[in-house]
């Protein structure tokens, strides 16, 4: 009987539901990263909510561990490549408390609209200063969501029941989606610029990390009001104080900070300031579903091998799994490849054809879906991609051929942007090995691997060269080197690996190059 250990407070209804399905369990709950570590050999799987750190260490010891669950979203307590590499499967619930963190949000914001905790404060301590606390109306205000997934959707739709106007920024939010929420899909720029309030319900990536910047927070109308109910390092903290005692920010209210728990912070005590220690999630209900929810997917792990909500494994069937490992591996790197250099995609498609048109596709799709929007989602894998994918109204197709191609097997992505079409394909060297052979229109055979440098230069003497010698004169080794080309003297492509990172000054002194056209890193 598979043994499961419940380490975080949780509602009770998980332990029944696993006692249910057949699975042992025990609920230990505030146990020292030590303590976990005694104990967590004898388990094959483990509950979490945010308290429990599962680190290296934990999962080293955890020498029967098969499966973590986390009831919540955010994982960042639980080592995810570690896990992978001890072949451990790690779950979430990504959408049990999406109401409730919504909720959060328009409660922060109907708090800064009427200044309601320091009007409390000062009503409790005999002032009753009335003529202080002038407040602002909801109705026809605009409000500016940075995120319009599942979490923004449902403040959009509370929005626009207030009588708001409300404005989106998301680069997977399709037009048809926005007219169907009732918002407008404008640039992050349009946003600052016209929102009275400001909430973001975006995850925490390279890309929107410090979204709201100094320079960002300069741009806002005058008197804006912020609320982030998201995560942490979205919003320049520093920055933010700034601005709120300037008065370019007319208040702010945040539930997550930086550094959680938040002992200390530049905010706390700055007038129009309000903050809650990370209750997003903490409504009866919530706790309930996520509870629930995390039970049903480890029981049903444990005792069958379905897969549901997995970050580090694609659902898939035992059979199914070894013929089509290696192509979700080739088309999660595709639409990675694609998601790193296009920031707009309306559509995607899809295509398999030789031997790739004999398998499965869906996986193939949930993978090439999982790297493409992996730039935007910490959260975001092959099980979830597809219908993270459909919340936004991003239009996806599957095309299968039966026509032979100038490779054995091929999987091609093709992606719509304002600018056009763009498309990148790849196949299978040996039936095992992921390799680039097109990309947008320049034929180039390229492994997708690590960290890399991708140049779009004209084909002239001499670049090469010159591209050479600036990352040497750097310290950056090159590890492989990939060239294709449209025509001679022509839109040259270059795809390089390196041994270590490119810094932002070495990478704009490549752009600097005579005839570099675009230069970017690209991570894989």
């Amino acid at each position: 009987m598979p043994k499961v250990l419940i380490s975080d407070k949780m509602d009770p209804r998980a332990a029944q539901i696993f006692r249910e399905r057949g699975v042992e369990v025990d609920e230990i709950t505030g146990k020292t990263k030590e303590e976990l570590i005694a104990m967590i050999g004898g388990y094959d799987g483990l509950a979490i909510r945010s308290s429990t750190k599962v680190t290296r260490d934990v999962l080293a010891a955890a020498t029967n561990l098969k499966v973590v669950g986390r009831a919540g979203i955010g994982v960042d307590n639980v080592d995810i490549p570690a896990a992978s590499a001890a072949g451990v499967v790690v779950m979430n619930t990504p959408f049990g408390n999406s109401i409730t963190t919504a909720e959060h949000a328009i409660a922060l914001m109907f708090a800064l609209a009427r200044q309601l905790p320091e009007a409390d404060a000062s009503t409790q301590a005999g002032k009753w200063e009335k003529n202080r606390f002038m407040g602002v109306e909801l109705t026809s205000k605009t409000l500016g969501l940075i995120g319009a997934g599942n979490i923004g959707s449902i403040v959009a739709d509370r929005a626009r029941g207030l009588k708001m106007k409300v404005v989106a920024f998301d680069p997977f939010l399709t037009p048809e989606r926005a007219i169907e929420l009732g918002i407008e899909k404008v640039t992050l720029d349009e946003l600052l610029a016209r929102a009275d309030f400001i909430t973001l319900h975006t995850p925490l990536t390279d890309s929107t990390r410090n979204i709201l910047s100094a320079e960002a927070l300069a741009k806002t109308k005058k008197g804006v009001r912020i609320i982030n109910c998201a995560r942490g390092g979205l919003i320049d903290e520093v920055a933010l104080k700034a601005a709120l005692d300037s008065g370019q920010v007319g208040g702010a209210a945040l539930d997550v900070f930086v550094e959680e728990p938040a002992k200390a912070s530049p905010l706390f005590g700055t007038p129009n300031f309000i903050s809650t220690p990370h209750l997003g999630a903490s409504t009866t209900e919530a706790q309930v579903n996520v509870a629930i929810q995390v039970a049903e997917q480890m029981a049903d792990f444990l005792m069958s091998g379905g897969v549901t909500n997995a970050l580090n494994m694609p659902s898939l069937s035992a059979e199914e799994a070894p013929k089509l490992k290696p192509y979700m591996a080739l088309a999660e790197r595709l639409g990675s490849l694609v998601g790193q250099l296009e920031t707009r995609i309306d559509a995607v498609s899809i295509e398999v054809e030789g031997a790739a048109a004999e398998l499965n596709q869906k996986p193939i799709t949930g993978a090439v879906l999982a790297g493409l929007m992996r730039v935007y989602s910490d959260t975001v894998n092959m099980v979830n991609a597809p219908f993270l994918a459909k919340e936004r109204g991003l239009d996806v197709r599957e095309v299968r051929h039966d026509r032979e191609g100038d490779y054995n097997t091929q999987v091609r992505v093709t992606v719509t942007t304002p600018e056009g079409q763009r498309s990148v394909a790849g196949t299978l060297f040996a039936n095992a090995q992921p390799r680039l052979v097109e990309i947008f229109g320049v034929k180039i055979e390229a492994d997708l691997a690590g960290t890399m440098l991708y140049v779009v230069n004209e084909d002239a003497p001499g670049f090469i060269g010159r591209l050479g010698s600036t990352l040497g004169e750097a310290g950056i080794n090159i590890g492989t080197f990939h060239l294709g080309r449209r025509a001679a003297g022509g839109e040259a492509v270059l795809l390089l690996s390196v041994d270590s990172g490119v810094p932002d000054a070495v990478l704009a002194q490549v752009k600097a190059l005579p005839g570099v056209k675009l230069a970017t890193t690209l991570r894989f």
